[in-house]
Order: C-alpha cells, then sequence, then structure tokens
C-alpha cells in the first residue's frame, strides 16, 4: 500500500508528578487509626483514574503498577502505607507488587503505621438485598466488622458483631443497563441502615428487602462488577455514578471476603429460557388477550410484539413479561430506534401495542396496580418523542425501502451505515450487470460487488489477493465483528478521508494483525488518522 499507519508508542512514562502528590497526600494515612479510613482513602486516591483511558497503555498498569513502583522507590512511611493498603485493595499484580516491596520496606526498619495489620482483617456480618417491584434494580447491602486486634494477634476466632468498626457496603445493580453496578458507597451506620430498608419494604407495595445468602451476594455482586468493566467503550466509561470510582476498589476487595460458591441470584421475574417457538407461543397468547382485543392492525402488533419479547429476551436476562417506565422508555426511545427497521404500519402501531403488553405483563406477573399506572403514563409520555427517537432511513436519509431491506435482512437498523460504507454500488448498472438484482448477503454476489468496485485496478499483480483482503473487510463490517472496525473507519471519514484509502487503512491493519482479535481491536482503537506516505 502507499500509506503506511503508525502506532502511537506504548512506552509512555509514568505521569511521576501525580505519583508525587499522591505520596504527599498519604502522608494523613500516618496519623489514621482505623483501618477502615484508611482503606477508604487509598481508594478514593487510586479511584481517581478508575473509567479513565490510557493512549498506548493498560491504565492500571500504567498508573496502578507505577504508583507501587514509585512508593517502593520512595521509601518513606507515607510509601510504605500507600503499598500496605494497595496489598489489600489492588488488582492482583498490583497487590502481589505492593506486597513484596511493603515487606522489603519493613525488613529495612521504614515505620509502619499502627492499623497495618488489620487492613482488611474482617469477616462478613450478614447481606441483604432491597428489590424494586418492577425488577430494574438491586441494592445489595453486605455488612462487615474488623476482628478485635486481640483476636487478631491471637488467632482465636471472633464473631462479627464482637468486631470493631461494623460497616455496610452498599452496591446498586441496574438490570436496564444489562445488570451493571452503578453505584457504590460505604455507610457505618449499619443498624440504621437496614432499619431504614426494612421499613420502606414494610409500608411500600413496590419495594422487597430481604437476606441473601453471602455466597449469592459474592456471586451476584462479582457478575455486575464484571458487567460494568465489560461496559466501557473508546467513548469511555459506562453511566455510573461519581461515586462508584471512589469506592469500586474497596467494594472490590469486600467482595472477596464474601464466601464463594453459589450461583447469582436471578433477577425479579427471571424465567426458563426462551426459545424460539415459545416466544412464538407467548406472542400469540398475547394477542388472543383482552389487553390486544382494541388492536386495530393485527399483521403489525404482531411484528411489534416479537420485537417486544425479542428485547425482553436478549435484552434483560430472559424477562419478556417484566415491565418499568425505565424499560418502555428504553425500548422505545434508545432500543428500536438504532436496532429495528420498522415499517410503517409498525411505527404507529408500537405504542398501542406496548401499552397493551404493559397490561397483559404486568397482570401476569402480578405487577401492583399502581406500578401498572405508573408503566403505562411512561409509555405515553415517551410516544411523542418515539417519532423524533425513530428517524426512517427511508424519509431520513432517502434510501429506497427495498435498497435498505437488501442492506439490512436480518433488521438490524444499526447496522445501516457499515453496510451502505462496505456497499455504495447497489443501484444502476454496471454493463450487463443489474446491480438491483445483487444480494450482498449473498457470498457470490458480495463478491461480484467487490470485482465492480475495484475494476480500474485489475491491473495489479495481486489483484487476487487484494480483492480477498477487501471481501474479509467487507465482510466484518457487515457483521460488526469487531465494532472497532466501523468506529476507526468512522473517525478517518469523519477527517475528510477518502473510502477506498480509509478500507485500505484497515485492510493493512488486519494483514499485519493476523488472527488475534483483542491486538486488532486494539490497533483499530489507536488509529486517529492516515499519516502521509513516507519520502521515496
Amino acid at each position: 500500500m502507499s500509506r503506511r499507519h503508525r502506532r502511537t508508542p506504548a512506552d509512555t512514562p509514568p505521569p511521576d508528578d501525580v505519583f508525587a502528590e499522591m505520596l504527599l497526600a498519604a502522608r494523613e494515612l500516618l496519623a489514621v487509626r482505623s483501618p477502615l479510613d484508611a482503606e477508604l482513602m487509598v481508594s478514593d486516591m487510586i479511584g481517581a483514574w478508575w473509567g479513565k483511558r490510557l493512549h498506548g497503555g493498560d491504565v492500571e498498569q500504567v498508573l496502578g503498577e507505577g504508583l507501587v513502583d514509585y512508593a517502593a522507590k520512595a521509601g518513606t512511611p507515607a510509601g510504605l502505607t500507600l503499598l500496605i493498603a494497595m496489598a489489600y485493595l489492588g488488582t492482583a499484580r498490583q497487590a502481589a507488587k505492593a506486597e513484596g516491596a511493603a515487606l522489603a520496606l519493613m525488613e529495612s526498619g521504614v515505620a509502619r503505621p499502627g492499623w497495618a495489620d488489620r487492613v482488611g482483617a474482617v469477616k462478613p456480618a450478614g447481606c441483604y438485598v432491597s428489590r424494586d417491584a418492577y425488577g430494574d434494580q438491586d441494592t445489595v447491602v453486605c455488612t462487615f466488622a474488623y476482628r478485635s486486634p486481640g483476636s487478631y494477634r491471637s488467632g482465636a476466632p471472633s464473631s462479627p458483631e464482637e468486631g470493631e468498626d461494623r460497616h455496610a457496603l452498599v452496591v446498586v445493580v441496574d438490570y436496564n443497563m444489562r445488570g451493571m453496578a452503578r453505584d457504590a458507597w460505604v455507610s457505618s451506620q449499619v443498624d440504621k441502615l437496614l432499619e431504614q430498608a426494612s421499613a420502606e419494604a414494610g409500608g411500600n407495595p413496590m419495594l422487597r428487602f430481604e437476606e441473601l445468602e453471602p455466597q449469592q451476594a459474592r456471586a451476584l455482586l462479582e457478575s455486575a462488577m464484571k458487567a460494568t468493566r465489560d461496559g466501557f467503550d473508546r467513548k469511555g466509561p459506562p453511566p455510573v455514578s461519581d461515586s462508584y470510582g471512589t469506592y469500586h476498589a474497596f467494594a472490590r476487595a469486600r467482595i472477596k471476603a464474601l464466601p464463594p460458591g453459589r450461583k447469582r441470584p436471578a433477577p425479579l421475574h427471571t424465567e426458563a429460557p426462551y426459545s424460539r417457538e415459545r416466544r412464538a407461543m407467548l406472542a400469540a397468547e398475547f394477542l388472543a388477550s383482552d389487553a390486544a382485543e382494541h388492536l386495530s392492525d393485527p399483521s403489525a402488533a404482531s411484528r411489534c410484539a416479537d420485537h417486544i419479547i425479542d428485547y425482553g429476551c436478549e435484552q434483560d436476562f430472559m424477562r419478556p413479561m417484566r415491565v418499568s417506565p425505565t424499560k418502555c422508555e428504553t425500548f422505545l426511545l434508545d432500543w428500536l430506534p438504532k436496532k429495528i427497521m420498522l415499517s410503517p404500519a409498525e411505527q404507529e402501531a408500537v405504542p398501542y401495542v406496548l401499552s397493551a403488553w404493559v397490561r397483559f405483563a404486568g397482570r401476569r406477573t402480578g405487577l401492583p396496580e399502581e406500578g401498572v399506572r405508573a408503566t403505562l403514563d411512561a409509555v405515553w409520555e415517551a410516544t411523542a418523542k418515539f417519532a423524533e427517537a425513530y428517524r426512517d432511513p427511508t424519509t431520513a436519509f432517502g434510501l429506497d425501502r427495498e435498497l435498505v431491506a437488501r442492506l439490512l435482512p436480518d433488521g438490524d437498523l444499526s447496522a445501516l451505515a457499515r453496510r451502505a460504507f462496505a456497499f455504495p454500488f447497489l443501484q444502476g448498472a454496471a454493463g450487463d450487470i443489474l446491480l438491483d438484482r445483487l444480494n450482498p448477503a449473498d457470498d457470490g454476489d458480495r463478491r461480484l460487488l467487490i470485482e465492480l468496485d475495484h475494476a480500474a485496478e485489475r491491473h495489479r499483480p495481486d489483484y487476487q489477493e487484494h480483492l480477498a483482503w477487501h471481501e474479509e473487510i467487507a465482510a466484518r463490517l457487515w457483521e460488526g465483528d469487531p465494532p472497532q472496525l466501523w468506529e476507526a473507519a468512522q473517525r478517518l471519514l469523519d477527517l475528510g478521508h477518502d473510502r477506498h484509502d480509509v478500507l485500505h487503512v484497515l485492510i493493512e491493519i488486519a494483514e499485519r494483525i493476523g488472527d488475534h482479535p483483542d491486538e486488532l481491536a486494539a490497533a483499530l482503537d489507536d488509529i486517529a488518522d492516515i499519516p502521509d506516505a513516507p519520502p521515496a
């Protein structure tokens, strides 16, 4: 190729000025008496980079491990306090490095704080979960206490109630965000917290408060924190609370103090997996129900019901029958406009079908009447916004509906732009070949379309190999695998680069990286521009 992509070097030096500031702040840890306060302070410190992206390197490696190295090199009491806390709060790699460095400093005579022996020396006292009747979220409360100093030093067992510094870790798990941990905080008012949660549930039919086995709490929270971690993309972290990063390291460490060994409890309203046959039966039950009798277009109603059921199964933990204001708003204003190609009849019908579904599903799941009313209100409030949120490509972009149908045989509206980029010539004729009759989803027709797109390059000695790479990139764009491929293409297109030059850069990277998905995704993330060709 005439152009070469140059990756940004990954060996960016660690920000020592940031480490120096953190080491200065760590002096306050020397005056702290409580291990809980020390852990929370360090969790807050290292939470400063949680959710950040570091170009050319992993943030936990460059900053987290860099801080450990900096504190070890400082060799001061403040540095030792950081290392002791990081040995408990850090990632596995950070903890291993911090523990080794801390032991070396202690052996050399560096003074350690009084709380050093008790960091992480906690036992779980009880776990609870507060659930709303909609099934939108779980608020998990895990209580802990430090072992008393005497029993810790002697090795004698002690009950959590007999320990010191009782505290509760509270984590909010949001199922409208694919089960992510969305918020976290710590409270020292354990009894007051539990009494308040129990009282609120006792007087509110929309809330449930119950005890949770510690093993189940651990499985639930590990799954939720993994979902949050997996929710990152190149545009930034998932939408969590401001306090989540502050308590992230503390929560991660406390969860490990819970006993392992149980499956996580299923979200509220979870049912057995829905096969295609079971989904079809559920749609038929709905359409035959009293809730759907007023729907005037049975064909459009059937297709809309299929979308509602598919959304509940694929995006909401196999819970098509679960309804809530937030879930319905997300379905109507976010998922449908991004994912589903609707006919004009379906666009008109979907709010009415969704309202009927709320009545049908609410009755089946036993949702309190006030919950059904609130959900219906949310649907009708969102209906006015739906016309703006759903941009029919046949009107918004001036595309022929038959052309859109060829590009979206699976109805995945989110794929339209990248597939149109991969196959821009689908109408008209090329010689005696009618492009309107070629199907870009068919391997044979796809190959022919790519050949027609590169007719001017048939003189190339590597024409067949080059064509095969274009076919590979086109197939990946069609499937959206990996998603970073289309993201990189959009960045280059936004900078004004020619479509063919963009394709050549994508081919070059795919050819250079080979069959290494993670390396390919990282290389694509690094693309910021197409550099000029080097001088001859």
